[in-house]
């Protein structure tokens, strides 16, 4: 369910219904995609409401690089309204935050050679020509060189993000976000799939949607 809290960064990022992203042409711009899911229900307008960003594996509380990550997500829900709060024992609303990529999985790509480079030399040759003609579209002749094989690895990375609210527990927001790339660097995949996930915050429930936005190889670094 959308709502008056939705991001106003729609300039440089939008979203669009799987069915219907794959269909358009990519930006010029570098651009960086993600598959979003969300489901809440309706969340209390900001009003001086405070928050705090916690870790959903225990494990990772204290850790600097935790820390990085928390803090874009602190910006996103600051950008909404809300306040962040001196410790999550003073937090009206609790963020639970997860991470992760993948260890990756090949993936192979054929490029067709020569397209096009004797086709039209020797064409008027009749049946020769249209041998050759055939052969200079690159499909796996002896003479010209067949496909180009190419192997690359491919790496899926992913965040959760929960809001309880801290009082009863109640859960009031779940969200996950998830990209495949060729980039397994958590600090740069992380902070695109935080803006991603706050794209139009906090959606229509159970709807799917395809984010893209700018990637601008952004970071963030821990506060003082």
């Amino acid at each position: 369910m959308k709502t008056a809290m939705s991001s106003t960064k729609t300039l440089r990022r939008f979203a669009l219904p799987l069915a219907l992203a794959a269909g358009l042409a990519a930006c010029t711009a570098p651009s960086f995609k993600a598959d979003v899911s969300r489901f809440a229900v309706p969340l209390p307008a900001p009003q001086g409401q405070t928050f705090a960003v916690v870790p959903e594996d225990p494990k990772l509380a204290g850790g600097l690089e935790f820390a990085t990550y928390a803090n874009a997500v602190a910006a996103e829900m600051q950008e909404l309204g809300y306040v962040r709060a001196a410790a999550p024992e003073r937090a009206d609303l609790l963020v639970r935050f997860d991470y992760r990529v993948d260890n990756g999985r090949e993936k192979v790509r054929t490029d067709l050679n020569g397209v096009g480079a004797f086709g039209p030399a020797w064409g008027p040759w009749g049946g020769w020509g249209g041998g050759f003609g055939r052969w200079g579209y690159g499909f796996n002749d002896p003479f010209f060189g067949g496909p180009n094989v190419r192997s690359y690895t491919v790496y899926t990375s992913a965040i959760d993000l929960k809001i309880d609210r801290a009082a009863d527990g109640q859960r009031l927001f779940e969200g996950k976000a998830e990209a495949v790339s060729r980039s397994n660097r958590l600090p740069r995949l992380v902070p695109n799939l935080v803006d991603a996930i706050f794209t139009d915050f906090p959606g229509n429930s159970g709807e799917t949607v395809r984010i893209t936005i700018r990637d601008d190889e952004k970071t963030v670094r821990p506060t003082d």
